[in-house]
């Protein structure tokens, strides 16, 4: 279960939350490391602060933006402190682990957290299955970055080490990440196409749809069938 995890950080400031974040996993049996756009990296205090795990920061996969680092993930994950004009689906780190452990055996799955001051911006929530929020102190609720990866790891592990029976396999292998977000750009492009959704006051529609369609976890078959079914309409209002 734990080598099918990727944790990744979004445009992180502080390079010694990078180290602190791989000591944090690596004690937890998680060593997939993606950084979207971190700010100072590779840096001698990301080495100071992982101790032992530095192996995880020079494994660790760099990328440009969010789509990249999500690419090949069936379920997506975001961390999030606050409450959204559009409700999504939320949950606590052990309800998520659980989650989690009943993925297929070949699914992959991310795990999101923000930049330090400000988390994740409503849009990279958006590309997520899954909110967790850490019921913190509501008094004190603020968590250094590398202390929420450390909590969410530890559910993480706790799962991962319950022996009680996952669900039967599917029969086909749920749709990545990438594979979504084609498809909603080509949901898009027809809802523009058909007059439905004009970008002059595109209200939330592309939002509570992106919210349904991550909600209902359609397999690559299925997903195919949207594409097509799509694309069958494209093609008849030619």
């Amino acid at each position: 279960m734990l080598d099918r995890i990727r944790i990744v950080l979004v445009n992180t400031s502080h390079p010694g939350n990078i180290g602190a974040a791989a000591r944090a996993m690596k004690t937890m049996g998680l060593s997939e490391l993606y950084l979207v756009a971190p700010e100072k990296f590779p840096h001698a205090k990301a080495l100071e602060m992982a101790v032992n795990a530095t192996e995880l920061l020079e494994q660790a996969v760099i990328v440009d933006n969010l789509a990249e680092a999500l690419t090949a993930c069936t379920f997506v994950v975001g961390t999030s402190a606050r409450t959204r004009t559009i409700p999504w689906p939320v949950c606590t780190p052990r309800e998520m682990a659980d989650r989690v452990k009943q993925e297929p055996s070949n699914a992959h799955t991310a795990i999101i957290f923000g930049r330090e001051q400000s988390g994740l911006t409503n849009e990279e929530l958006q590309h997520c299955h899954l909110h967790i929020q850490i019921p913190a102190n509501p008094e004190y609720s603020s968590l250094n970055l590398a202390q929420a990866v450390q909590v969410v790891a530890y559910e993480l592990r706790l799962a991962s080490l319950d022996s009680s029976p996952i669900k039967e396999e599917w029969d086909y292998r749920l749709a990545t990440a990438d594979e979504m977000e084609k498809f909603f750009q080509h949901l898009q492009e027809l809802l523009i196409q058909v007059d439905f959704l004009k970008m002059s006051a595109p209200r939330k529609l592309m939002t509570r749809l992106r919210r349904l369609f991550f909600r209902a976890r359609p397999d690559v078959m299925e997903m195919n069938i949207l594409r097509g079914m799509l694309t069958a309409v494209q093609d008849n209002l030619k």
